[in-house]
């Protein structure tokens, strides 16, 4: 980030708390001139923390020169009055704090704090007035949130089972084809209040409608016409909660040994992945893996060894598989793969693909190298069942795949095969 401030003071001050309170890359410009030799050197900024009166440049010059380049501004200033606050904000700043406050260091690190939240959070903007829309659109742009719009509940619910990854959905109390509460109702079936916040707004006057939102498990309310500070800090609020919820789920969701998902985030996670793709009217697919041997090797080895291969084989298998496919680990030596929009040829294809590049692995063992294979059993996901008869289906075609010899691949396909032969 850009720090232009031509303090000596201020600039130490603020380059070690912003270094080490957030871990940033600081790049000090004292001046107009040196502000511009950092731009043009080629380094991307994405925030810059500016003073407006710089020996070079008194009348926010600086500022000017970093909001036409469109990087995003906090100023940090104390040449500040009615007339200068009042232009500073007319402008697309994030915020501004003033230098000569007891507290003006610990705020400005706690407004880059909140960029830097906004800046990771997609809020998902349901309005159908377009008047209200854009004007709500600009002041979350202003702060750094990423926003996709919809125009109505049907629109975003539409987004949603597409999958895009959306962090809070903002809402006006009454859209042209539901209200808040219904699409809070219809949220709440894909997602639960963990993973995804949603917030709505409404007049003051209507009371009954907040408490109802509210009841139904909406995570906050916002009246109109609402102060422009109380709206950004309310909506970083629910930004901050929802990171810091989604960074302890990441945490309990890892199976500890390889690193990759584990058997409840699977269980969690995958009912929603499949009812998005049925919704979608999209068939998808499901395998389970299967380490061949391993209780024998073991034994043979030790389980130091055994963990080795576990997680090898969870490394090969996380290079392979996009993030928009789901992979976990179901418990010992069992690896679930949840396919999204693939079918069940597509996947077992796939799935070859990812036999042969494991049989192709070795591991030093005592000196001795070890090949690993696997078993795979892929079932097709066409309608509405429980999540255990998706993976009971994928689990006797492996059990078929033990059965037939190993190291191979049985989905229904090969099935029909080797009854019709």
């Amino acid at each position: 980030m850009l720090l232009v401030e031509d303090s000596r003071m201020f600039a130490t001050v603020l380059t070690h708390g912003l270094e080490t309170t957030h871990g940033l890359s600081v790049i000090h410009c004292s001046s107009l001139a040196s502000l511009r030799l950092a731009v043009e050197s080629g380094i991307v900024f994405s925030l810059a923390v500016l003073d407006l009166n710089l020996p070079d440049a008194p009348n926010c010059e600086a500022l000017d020169y970093v909001l036409d380049q469109g990087i995003a501004a906090i100023v940090f200033t104390a040449s500040f009055n009615d007339d200068t606050h009042k232009d500073v904000l007319s402008r697309p700043v994030v915020d501004c704090v003033i230098k000569n406050r007891p507290d003006s260091i610990t705020q400005l690190i706690s407004v880059v704090d909140r960029a830097m939240t906004n800046s990771l959070t997609h809020i998902l903007l349901a309005d159908s007035e377009d008047a209200s829309r854009r004007e709500i659109y600009a002041l979350l742009r202003r702060q750094r949130f990423m926003v996709t719009e919809a125009l109505s509940g049907a629109d975003a619910l539409q987004m949603l089972d597409a999958g895009e990854t959306i962090d809070i959905v903002l809402c006006d109390i009454a859209l042209c084809d539901m209200t808040a509460c219904t699409l809070l109702r219809e949220i709440r079936q894909r997602y639960c209040e963990d993973d995804l916040s949603v917030v709505a707004m409404a007049p003051s006057a209507d009371g009954i409608q907040a408490g109802r939102f509210l009841h139904a498990g909406g995570t906050e309310f916002i009246q109109k016409p609402f102060c422009v500070e109380e709206f950004n800090g309310r909506l970083f609020q629910v930004a901050n909660l929802q990171k810091r919820l989604q960074s302890l789920h990441s945490i309990a969701a890892r199976d500890y040994l390889t690193g990759i998902y584990n058997r409840r985030h699977f269980f969690q996670h995958g009912p929603r992945m499949v009812d998005q793709c049925l919704r979608r009217g999209e068939t998808t697919s499901i395998a389970v893996v299967d380490i061949d041997h391993f209780k024998r090797l073991n034994d043979t080895y030790g389980h130091e060894v055994g963990d080795l291969v576990l997680k090898a084989v969870a490394e090969r298998l996380r290079g392979m598989i996009d993030e928009e496919h789901l992979l976990a680990r179901l418990g010992g030596e069992e690896f679930g793969i949840l396919f999204n929009e693939l079918s069940v040829a597509k996947a077992s294809e796939f799935c070859e693909v990812i036999r042969h590049d494991i049989g192709c692995t070795k591991l030093v063992a005592d000196g001795e190298e070890l090949s690993i294979t696997i078993s795979i059993g892929v079932a097709t996901i066409e309608g509405p069942e429980t999540f255990d008869n998706y993976l009971n289906a994928a689990d006797q075609f492996l059990y078929m795949a033990k059965h037939g010899g190993r190291n191979r691949i049985v989905s229904e396909m090969t099935a029909l095969k080797a009854l019709a032969s």
